[in-house]
C-alpha cells in the first residue's frame, strides 16, 4: 500500500512539473467554502492577500546552471555590446497599457430556471448532436455495405445519440474502469442508469459512432473527423457567449490520468494508455477559468497548418500562440506565456496588435534570440531573497528576481519600476516586481483549474486519436457550461457544486424522470 501511494505521488507531482514553483489553495469551483468569485487572490495589488503564490527554486538552477558565461549565454542571446546598440538599457521607464473596457462574463444571459442541459446546449446544441445522428447512421450503412450487414444494428436516433453522450460523460463523475462497467455487476456498475439503454445498444452505437464519415476532397488532414464539431465548438467559445478578462493565459491544460487509478493499472493497460498522438493549447481567461479558445496539434502526420513540419519547437510553439491569440488584436488583452511560448521577437509582433504580454523565461526552454547575456546567466554574487535587476528596450522589460533561485520574466504589460510582494504563511512578505506578482498570481488560478480539470476529465479511453480529441473537448464543454452556469442566476437558486452539475447533465442527457442528483 505505501508503494502504490509513493507512486501515486510520485506521477502527480510529473503532472505538476510545469507548476512546481507555484503553491495554491483556492477552490476554483466552489467545492468547498464559499463562491471564489470574489477572491483577492486575483488582485495584483500588494495588499492581496496572495500566500497562494509560492516561487521557490528557478528553472535554471533546478537545472544546475549555476552560469552561462563560458559557454556564451543560451543560443540566441547577444553580448552586452551588441544589447547596446539594439536598444537594451539599464535606465527603466514606467510604461501605460490601454485600459480595458469590456466587463468579463456571460454575454448571453440565461433565465433562472435553465438547466444543466441549456448551458451545455450553448456550446453542444441539437444540430450538431443530429448531425452525429446522421453521419454515425451513414457510417453504419457504408460498412455494412462493405463487411456485410449487422442484423442487431437500427438506426440511431437523437434520443439514444443524447443518452450514448450521457452514458460516456457518467464516467467523469463516476470513475470506472471502463465505460462498459455500468452496466456490470461489480464495483463500478451503476444500476440507476444502466437500465435506459442495453450494453448491446450501447456497444452497437459506440462501433459507428462518428462526426464525419466520409473523408472530403478538400481535407485530409488528421483531424478531419472532428474537424467541422471543432470549428462549431470555437465559435461557440468565442465572444459570442462568453467575453473574458483583461488577463488571460496560454498554455497546456492538465490532461494526464488520475494518479491514484493509475496505480491500479497493470503494466499493459498503462503503456496503452499513455499513447497520446496529440497535444491541446488553450487561451484560458484568468478570473474564471473559462477556456477561450483551443488548438489541437497533431505529434504525427500532416496538421491542418502544416505545423507536423516544424522541428524547431520555438517556431512551434509560437505559431501556435498565434492561432490562439488571433482574435484578441485590437483589445489591450494582457496574455501571460509558460516559458516555451515566451520570445522577444513573438512579444513584439503580439504588441503591434495591441496585445500585451508576460511571461516565464528558461535559458533551456525559451527562444532567448535578442535577449543580453548578461541578464541570463546567474550573478556568482550571493543574492538576498526578493532582490531583482531590469533591463528595457522599449516598453519590453526583462527581469531577473531571486527567491531561493534565479526567475526570470519578459514582460510589456507591466511597468518594471512598480513594486509587487508576495505574501507566504511562513516567509512573510517577499519584494517583487509587480510583473511577478501578476503572473504568480494569474499561473496559480489556472494551476487549480487544472486541478479541479483533471479530476472531472471523461475516463473513455478511446484508442483512435480524433476519438480522444472529441471527448476531451466535450469535457472542455461542460467545465465551460458550469462556469456559466455558476456566473447566472440559475446558480441563486440551486448552488450545484462541480460533481452535482456533472451528475445532473448526465440524467438530462438520458431523460431519466428524476434529474436530481444523488450527490
Amino acid at each position: 500500500m505505501a508503494e502504490c501511494g509513493m507512486k501515486a505521488l510520485s506521477v502527480l507531482e510529473a503532472a505538476r512539473s510545469r507548476y512546481e514553483s507555484l503553491q495554491i489553495s483556492d477552490d476554483v469551483f466552489g467545492e468547498s467554502g464559499d463562491d471564489s468569485s470574489d477572491n483577492p487572490f486575483y488582485s495584483t495589488s500588494g495588499d492581496s492577500n496572495s500566500d497562494n503564490c509560492c516561487l521557490e527554486a528557478g528553472d535554471d538552477q533546478r537545472a544546475g546552471e549555476t552560469g552561462n558565461c563560458q559557454n556564451g549565454g543560451p543560443p540566441g542571446s547577444i553580448s552586452k555590446t551588441q544589447a547596446e546598440e539594439d536598444g537594451w538599457s539599464d535606465t527603466l521607464q514606467d510604461i501605460t497599457v490601454a485600459p480595458y473596457n469590456e466587463t468579463y462574463g456571460p454575454i448571453q444571459r440565461m433565465p433562472a430556471t435553465a438547466t444543466c442541459m441549456d448551458f451545455f446546449q450553448l456550446f453542444v446544441p441539437d444540430n450538431a448532436i443530429h448531425n452525429m445522428v446522421t453521419q454515425t447512421n451513414m457510417y453504419a450503412k457504408k460498412y455494412q455495405e462493405r463487411f456485410g450487414s449487422d442484423e442487431g444494428w437500427r438506426n440511431v436516433t437523437a434520443a439514444e445519440m443524447k443518452a450514448f453522450l450521457g452514458f460516456v460523460t457518467s464516467t467523469s463523475v463516476h470513475r470506472c474502469e471502463s465505460v462498459l462497467s455500468i452496466w456490470s455487476s461489480g464495483f463500478f456498475s451503476n444500476r440507476s442508469i444502466a437500465l435506459k439503454m442495453s450494453q448491446a445498444r450501447f456497444e452497437k452505437i459506440l462501433k459507428y459512432f462518428h462526426i464525419v464519415a466520409f473523408r472530403s476532397s478538400h481535407g485530409s488532414h488528421g483531424l478531419y473527423k472532428i474537424q467541422p464539431f471543432l470549428d462549431s465548438l470555437q465559435q461557440s467559445f468565442g465572444c459570442s457567449t462568453f467575453r473574458p478578462s483583461q488577463t488571460q493565459v496560454l498554455h497546456e491544460p492538465l490532461i494526464d490520468e488520475d494518479p491514484v487509478f493509475i496505480t491500479t493499472c497493470t503494466e499493459r493497460e498503462l503503456r496503452k494508455r499513455r499513447k497520446r498522438k496529440f497535444s491541446l493549447w488553450v487561451r484560458q481567461c484568468t478570473s474564471t477559468g473559462f477556456i477561450c479558445q483551443i488548438y489541437v496539434h497533431l505529434k504525427e502526420g500532416q496538421g491542418p497548418e502544416g505545423l507536423a513540419t516544424l522541428k524547431n519547437k520555438p517556431q512551434l510553439h509560437s505559431m501556435v500562440a498565434k492561432q490562439l491569440c488571433q482574435n484578441l488584436s485590437g483589445r489591450n488583452s494582457i496574455i501571460f506565456t509558460g516559458p516555451s511560448i515566451t520570445s522577444l521577437n513573438l512579444y513584439q509582433e503580439f504588441e503591434k496588435q495591441e496585445i500585451y504580454c508576460c511571461g516565464l523565461l528558461s535559458t533551456r526552454k525559451s527562444d532567448c534570440t535578442g535577449l543580453p547575456q548578461s541578464m541570463l546567466v546567474n550573478s556568482e554574487s550571493p543574492q538576498q531573497r526578493g532582490q531583482s535587476r531590469s533591463m528595457m528596450r522599449g516598453n519590453t522589460s526583462l527581469i531577473s528576481w531571486y527567491n531561493k533561485g534565479h526567475f526570470r520574466f519578459l514582460t510589456n504589460a507591466y511597468s518594471p519600476t512598480k513594486k509587487g510582494v508576495i505574501i507566504k504563511r511562513k516567509s512573510g512578505e517577499i519584494p517583487c516586481p509587480l510583473a511577478v506578482e501578476a503572473f504568480a498570481a494569474h499561473l496559480s488560478y489556472i494551476c487549480k483549474y487544472d486541478d479541479k480539470y483533471s479530476k472531472y476529465f471523461i475516463f473513455h479511453k478511446p484508442n483512435k486519436t480524433w476519438q480522444q480529441v472529441f471527448w476531451l473537448t466535450i469535457s472542455i464543454a461542460i467545465n465551460n457550461a458550469y462556469i456559466m452556469y455558476k456566473m447566472s442566476d440559475a446558480y441563486q437558486i440551486k448552488r450545484y457544486s462541480r460533481a452535482q452539475f456533472g451528475e445532473r447533465l448526465v440524467r438530462e442527457l438520458l431523460d431519466l424522470d428524476d434529474c436530481s442528483p444523488t450527490q
